[in-house]
């Protein structure tokens, strides 16, 4: 049977359905299709599909619009300050029906660079019945009794795979378990038990990653996967440049000037290496800023404003600060280097070519790197093709 073709046929409600033109969808996407229904009717549930895809409103809309009034009873964790915020900012988009009424429903983010006084007094004062954050922050406040988590409907494991990290697994794990204890009923529980619907997604959730989760879920969860692979082949052009370790950054100037994108995102992976990447650029009048790990939470939300807004052109990042997040309008992912693992390769890529665009993933890398690059190419059946500089312009590597 074909699945509905549009979101209300789907289940969902109208007036939440009416605000998705805005974001440009106009129709459900395939994971949102297999996904929706599932969460409607209560399974827990396993999924991931390519970035890009739709996840957030996957598991959002269908959750939504099953909330009660109870404080708080949706829980959306996520590793990282920027996803958080993404996460919130389409919850509350969401939320808000139209622009006469205010929702009855209400957001908080709790990361653990937020004033921990502040979200406490937000906690008492607007009583909100979705948390969006990361697990320490939400794990020190209900050891501390200062957020609740007995109400939880829903609880989703957003970029599940960095959650379940090995750095990260102790957290999340003591978390599930309080919220387990909290909510009376020791997972994993099947039948018509009330408790919370756990959700993991990802664009790669690995048999690792499920394994460490699987004894928080019901024994009848479902799981909905769909293959990177039409994305990474399809709708993704993928580039080689050769540059010695010293020239990389010269000839990441170099491309910008030849190729002129848009908005263009480039990895640099070390300690350090995104702000000095950007020092450079800036000094060659480049609109770049960097986005890392150890920057204050104010400087990152304005580069990611910024480079979201148009006003910034370059945008600098480690990998981990930028996980998971959608910006529209990017049409040139640049990494300064190959990654060991090809899950990170995919998650790169995937920040270009969203929602059925088209993009260029572009890799800068020495004799080592451009080895590494060849063996990715063949795990991931995709194609690299070398290219140089030429007069200003990018050509086909041996066309000149």
């Amino acid at each position: 049977m074909q699945a509905p073709d549009d979101f209300v046929s789907l289940g969902i409600e109208a007036g939440l359905a009416e605000r998705l033109p805005e974001r440009g969808i106009k129709k459900p996407s395939e994971i949102q299709k297999q996904v929706i229904p599932l969460i409607l009717e209560g399974k827990d549930l396993f999924f991931s599909s390519a970035t890009g895809t739709g996840k957030t409103f996957a598991y959002l809309l269908p959750i939504l619009q099953r909330l009660k009034g109870r404080e708080p009873s949706v829980l959306l964790l996520a590793p990282t300050y920027e996803l958080c915020a993404q996460i919130k900012n389409e919850t509350d988009f969401l939320l808000k029906t139209n622009s006469v009424s205010p929702s009855p429903h209400s957001s908080l983010l709790l990361i653990g660079s937020g004033n921990i006084s502040r979200q406490i007094d937000s906690l008492k004062k607007n009583k909100p019945e979705v948390i969006a954050g990361n697990p320490g922050r939400v794990l020190l406040l209900a050891k501390m009794k200062k957020l609740s988590l007995k109400a939880l409907s829903f609880l989703v494991l957003d970029e599940a795979d960095r959650l379940v990290s090995d750095e990260s697994l102790a957290e999340t794990r003591e978390l599930l378990e309080l919220i387990g204890r909290e909510t009376g009923v020791p997972p994993p529980v099947a039948g018509p038990v009330v408790r919370p619907v756990y959700i993991s997604c990802s664009a790669t959730i690995t048999d690792k990653c499920r394994q460490r989760l699987l004894p928080f879920f019901r024994p009848d969860h479902a799981v909905v996967s769909l293959s990177n692979e039409d994305v990474l082949r399809e709708r993704i052009e993928h580039w080689a440049f050769f540059a010695e370790r010293r020239h990389k950054i010269s000839s990441l100037r170099s491309f910008l000037a030849a190729v002129k994108p848009g908005k263009a995102l480039v990895f640099s992976g070390g300690a350090g290496q995104p702000g000095n990447v950007v020092s450079q650029l800036q000094y060659h009048h480049i609109n770049a800023l960097p986005l890392f790990a150890g920057m204050d939470k104010k400087s990152r939300k304005a580069a990611i404003d910024g480079f979201r807004g148009g006003k910034v052109d370059v945008l600098v990042s480690s990998d981990l600060a930028c996980r998971g997040l959608d910006i529209n309008g990017v049409t040139h992912i640049i990494a300064l280097d190959c990654p060991g693992e090809d899950l990170v390769y995919i998650h790169r890529a995937g920040r270009t070519a969203r929602a059925g665009r088209r993009g260029i993933m572009v890799t800068i890398g020495d004799e080592q790197e451009m080895n590494a690059l060849a063996r990715l190419e063949k795990r991931l059946g995709i194609t690299v093709y070398p290219k140089i500089l030429f007069r200003g312009k990018v050509a086909a590597a041996g066309s000149t």
